[in-house]
């Protein structure tokens, strides 16, 4: 008779079941304002930077910088905020973290000079850097699997409103007051949240023992993260401003990056003790997810780029006004994050993202259909309300597709890395626009120009016809010619951007189609099962 055997159990800790003290919802909202204080940082100081240039005596290509060193310094610390919590203590690395972007807020709010305010806005990318994927890690621990779609939905919320309302928060309190402001404002939410923290915030006894185990510091790892990701970041905020690779420092910039990454990736994928857990990549789910959110962080930031900047250039709304139309998307959001969060907990999310993608693809296909220079305020509005529509859609099930299948002790690692991709898809999908719209309207401009010749019988009409109507108010002539070609130009160029904003977005419509298609890859997850993975 055969004898049964039965797996060995692994050796070392097993996470226990554990119950945070506090109310979750409690706990959830107080990180959540952590995290939502941050991620509005990172947009609220965009539209200041003409105030900052003239306030700080510094041109506007410098004031950029004040941009670039806080991303730069954000995104090098994302991606290790996970070993940084297990060296520290995550509630402690949390805290820590709050005081440290608070703190360096109000030293960017008293700078003397641009250099200055430079060190602090990377002394505070430092600091946000970790407030994200902590946030999310403590909701993760704090929610049983089965109901991590409400939390995660309110975390959401944080995530993708503060940006859209980031410009016109910023732009409202440096006109009314002072730029300075836009940094004195992190001060009480940053010292409420601390406090709050400290108080309501547990550490699950997993991470007890992780800590008390003793994490070694991965030198070599570190710097080739430092020197690639803000050689990356510099790249891409710089590259189109400095014509990309015909820039010397564009190039140089690009090889150090593409080495550094590639070294980084090989080196902690063979090292014991990583500072990136990039074997966490080795779970299907958790691969397909990251490059999910990095689409998503693509297409999202480059929609909030298109719609505002066309509506200021082409149609003359002020940076207030174009900002109520975001406003209305802002606030199907709020609406939609709950509900998504309930969907999660009965509907596989493999299907939600398919749902998710195919909106953004219709509405981004869409817009090429109805916008115009006749666009009205209202349809502009509900315009950008359709883009943002499938937004819900994709973050809470993205992020929650992200942990099935990873254990309770990697959830540090994994919030880290899945914001990272977000944070760099964003500043991807930034670039991108930008370049694609000079690029395309470059293109426009050489084909319409192509026509508008003495030869073009149809431009001739234009012109005699605008001419006419020039002398006939009163206009010489000679002055009558020379002003109705300008006419025609201004018209022509107003043509030629317009032409390049439809391009920008037919490519986000193809890119959300392609991955309304790849959607279906993603394992089927049992929501009645606690999320892991379905059976059969």
């Amino acid at each position: 008779m055969a004898e049964t055997t039965e797996t060995p159990p692994i050796p070392g800790p097993r996470p226990e079941p554990w119950q945070p003290r506090f109310n979750p919802w409690l706990i959830a909202t107080v990180v959540a304002m952590a995290a939502f204080m941050e991620v509005l940082d990172t947009s609220i100081a965009n539209v200041a930077l003409p105030y900052i240039a003239g306030g700080l005596a510094a041109s506007n290509d410098q004031s950029t910088w004040v941009l670039t060193s806080y991303l730069a310094a954000n995104a090098v610390v994302l991606p290790i905020s996970g070993w940084l919590a297990g060296r520290f203590g995550r509630k402690r690395f949390f805290i820590l973290c709050i005081l440290l972007f608070t703190v360096s807020s109000v030293l960017c709010g008293s700078a003397p000079n641009l250099g200055v305010l430079i060190i602090f806005r990377a002394l505070q990318g430092v600091g946000g850097g970790g407030l994200q994927p902590m946030a999310q890690a403590i909701l993760a621990d704090t929610f049983p699997p089965q109901k991590r779609g409400m939390a995660f939905a309110l975390y959401g919320i944080t995530a993708v409103m503060a940006p859209t309302i980031g410009p016109t928060l910023g732009g409202w309190i440096t006109y009314n007051y002072s730029w300075r402001w836009i940094f004195y404002i992190n001060l009480p939410v940053g010292i409420l949240a601390a406090f709050l923290v400290y108080r309501m915030v547990e550490e699950p006894p997993y991470l007890k023992l992780r800590r008390s185990a003793g994490v070694r510091l991965d030198y070599i790892g570190l710097g080739f993260l430092a020197l690639g990701v803000g050689a990356l970041q510099v790249v891409l905020d710089k590259g189109q401003e400095d014509d990309w690779f015909g820039s010397h420092m564009i190039l140089t910039l690009s090889v150090v990056a593409a080495i550094c990454l590639i070294s980084l990736i090989v080196w902690e994928w063979l090292h014991r003790d990583p500072i990136m857990d990039l074997r966490l990549f080795k779970n299907f789910n958790f691969a397909a997810a990251n490059l999910m959110m990095f689409l998503l962080g693509v297409v999202y930031f480059s929609s909030l780029v298109l719609m505002p900047q066309l509506l200021q250039t082409l149609m003359g709304y002020t940076a207030e006004l174009a900002g109520l139309v975001l406003s209305a998307s802002g606030v199907v959001l709020l609406l939609a994050m709950p509900i998504v969060g309930l969907l999660s907990s009965r509907v596989p999310v493999k299907y939600l993202i398919a749902v998710g993608w195919l909106s953004i693809a219709g509405a981004m296909f869409f817009s090429t259909k109805l916008i115009d220079l006749d666009i009205s305020f209202n349809v502009a509005m509900w315009l950008r309300v359709a883009q943002a529509a499938g937004l819900p859609l994709l973050f809470v099930p993205i992020t929650m597709a992200s942990y099935i299948g990873i254990q309770p002790e990697k959830s540090n690692d994994a919030a880290g890395l899945i914001n990272f991709m977000r944070n760099i898809g964003s500043s991807v999908g930034t670039s991108m626009v930008t370049t694609i719209l000079a690029r395309r309207e470059q293109f426009h401009q050489s084909t319409l120009v192509y026509h508008a010749t003495n030869y073009d019988p149809a431009f001739q009409n234009q012109l005699s016809g605008l001419a006419r109507q020039l002398v006939s108010s009163g206009t010489s002539v000679p002055d009558a010619q020379t002003q109705a070609r300008g006419l025609i130009y201004q018209l022509l160029g107003a043509q030629v951007q317009t032409l390049a904003y439809l391009d920008a977005f037919m490519i986000l419509a193809v890119a959300a189609g392609i991955m309304f298609v790849l959607s279906f890859l993603v394992r089927k997850n049992d929501p009645s099962a606690g999320g892991e993975v379905a059976v059969g």
